[in-house]
């Protein structure tokens, strides 16, 4: 009997018999031996090539290595085998056979020219999760390449020389999540091969960097929402075009960030020649004159409630996953009419992609719109149903808007009457009315003061003094206007003496105001009693003509 010694060890004063040692040297030994992370012999062993791959548990890289073709011995144990930067230039039937844990493969830099029926046969299939084919010299995307590859989800076709992609050349990738065409030679694309039910996780398709010279605007707007917001289309060769823009427009205003985050790569050829690209995003007065109402109607976004207003245009779309040539449309209008391409007597229009329009719209118009498209090919079909309500005239506004006359009319009448009360209903700012008062003598021991004073007061008498224009004659009746000069010097809120109050002189008071010599004797009139409101009468007639009498 022995103690197991140990400084905190979990066998510490547990007493062990001899042959305990030899049990847990085998369960360690066994353990080892399962172990993921063990040393596997690389392929090539005893070639010039043996040196070059590095290799793991389930990861084999031969990179630059100079290989020519898909080696043989590959072990079945990778889980990601990268090929790239060889000199591989066609992937023959078999060319991974027997690679049953197969995820992630890479073919870029080589030299790719084709890829045989069956290539990828007898591998993984559905587990290869990624494919990179970049790089290479690939010319047409056929529609074999990925017939064994059901579980791929990521695809790198970019920088090849395709120039053009097969209708069924994706067809078969019901798991792909992104594809990359970017910088090929493609001047069309099957966007109808791309539909809801056959790529229902298909989040980006880059196709930018091409030579795309016009786009499907309907194949385009029959994509799933999913594909349109991961569309990217910069730098082709996209020829200036109303439906063009349009389409950018109304992707813009959704923001896509395909293309926000490039508004500078998206250019289009005016009138197709090449010196005249413009960035339509910056310089959008090309297109001034595009209806981007109408086109917006053909980006097939429908609600299943629609109004408009009694005699106006309402455009319904009918949304569906089905797409191809093989797919017609029929609606069903609230009156049980059935409409087809191009519509009934006028009323109700019809177009080849399935959109129905209402010309001028009708009480009688409102109700359930029933649309089916039908694949007669794939024999499927689906509906949908649209809900129009249409706004009579008396509806729209419960309180009927002014008349634009009346409006200037009622405008010029406020004006009229705001002047009047300006003029006639402006607070009075003069002190009381004077109180006629019985004339003073003047003494010759007043001063200026006064008689600056009393020039005020005989001005603003509303009794006319008596003024003989000679002896011996009668009283005239003639009035003298005059102009009193404002008094611009003040000391302490008073009128200051001087020689700008004036003085009585010879029937002279003071510069600018002449007076007959009998008023003269009379300009002391309640010069003390209203010494303090000379002010205000100052500052009110200073510039303002009297009338004398």
């Amino acid at each position: 009997m022995s103690y197991v010694a140990g400084n905190g060890g979990f066998l510490q004063g547990v007493v062990a018999p001899s042959w305990w040692y030899t049990v847990v040297l085998l369960v360690c030994l066994q353990l080892s031996w399962l172990s993921p992370v063990q040393a596997t012999v690389c392929p090539f062993q005893g070639s010039s090539l043996a040196g070059g791959c590095l290799c793991t548990s389930d990861i084999l890289s031969c990179t630059a290595v100079g290989l020519e073709q898909v080696p043989g011995d590959v072990p079945v144990s990778a889980v990601t085998l990268d090929l790239s930067h060889n000199r591989i230039v066609q992937l023959e039937w078999g060319s991974f056979e027997g690679l049953y844990r197969l995820e992630t493969l890479r073919l870029a830099h080589n030299q790719l020219t084709t890829i045989h029926p069956g290539a990828f046969r007898n591998s993984s299939g559905t587990l290869l999760r990624h494919l990179d084919l970049s790089s290479n010299q690939l010319r047409v995307l056929e529609q074999h390449y990925f017939l064994d590859l059901p579980g791929l989800e990521e695809l790198l076709l970019f920088n090849n020389r395709i120039v053009h992609v097969e209708s069924r050349a994706l067809a078969g990738l019901g798991s792909l999540r992104k594809a990359y065409l970017s910088h090929n030679r493609l001047t069309d694309f099957p966007f109808f091969s791309i539909q809801e039910h056959s790529h229902p996780h298909l989040s980006m398709l880059d196709l930018s960097s091409n030579r795309l010279p016009k786009l499907p605007l309907e194949d385009i707007s029959n994509l799933p929402l999913s594909v349109q917001r991961g569309l990217y289309l910069h730098n082709n060769s996209l020829v200036c075009e109303c439906s063009m823009y349009g389409l950018f427009r109304h992707w813009e205003q959704k923001g896509f960030t395909s293309v926000s985050d490039f508004r500078q790569e998206h250019t289009c050829l005016v009138f197709g020649i090449q010196k005249g690209t413009v960035r339509f995003f910056k310089h959008d007065r090309y297109f001034e004159k595009c209806n981007l109402t109408a086109l917006s109607g053909l980006l097939r976004e429908q609600e299943s409630s629609v109004s408009v207003k009694e005699g106006k245009a309402v455009l319904l779309h009918c949304v569906t996953t089905l797409t191809g040539r093989h797919v017609t449309f029929l609606w069903v209008a609230p009156n049980q009419e059935y409409v087809a391409p191009p519509g009934n007597n006028g009323s109700l229009k019809m177009y080849a992609n399935g959109s129905l329009e209402i010309v001028a719209a009708r009480e009688a118009d409102s109700g359930v719109y029933w649309c089916m498209a039908l694949d007669q090919q794939q024999k499927r079909n689906e509906t949908q149903e649209v809900n129009v309500t249409v706004v009579l005239h008396h509806e729209s506004d419960p309180h009927e808007s002014f008349n634009t006359g009346f409006t200037t009319l009622l405008g010029c009448v406020v004006s009229l009457v705001l002047v009047l009360m300006y003029l006639y209903l402006t607070p009075c700012r003069c002190p009381p009315c004077l109180k006629t008062s019985t004339p003073i003598t003047a003494t010759p021991g007043q001063g200026n003061e006064v008689g600056a004073g009393s020039a005020q007061s005989s001005i603003l008498t509303p009794t006319p003094p008596t003024t003989t224009e000679g002896p011996g004659r009668k009283v005239s009746t003639n009035k003298h206007v005059v102009f009193l000069e404002p008094i611009k010097e003040q000391q302490n809120g008073r009128l200051r003496t001087g020689p700008v109050a004036g003085a009585v002189h010879g029937g002279h008071l003071g510069p600018g105001l002449l007076l007959e010599p009998e008023q003269s004797s009379k300009l002391h009139i309640q010069s003390q009693q209203r010494a303090g409101e000379t002010d205000s009468f100052v500052s009110m007639f200073s510039d303002t003509p009297i009338m004398l009498p």
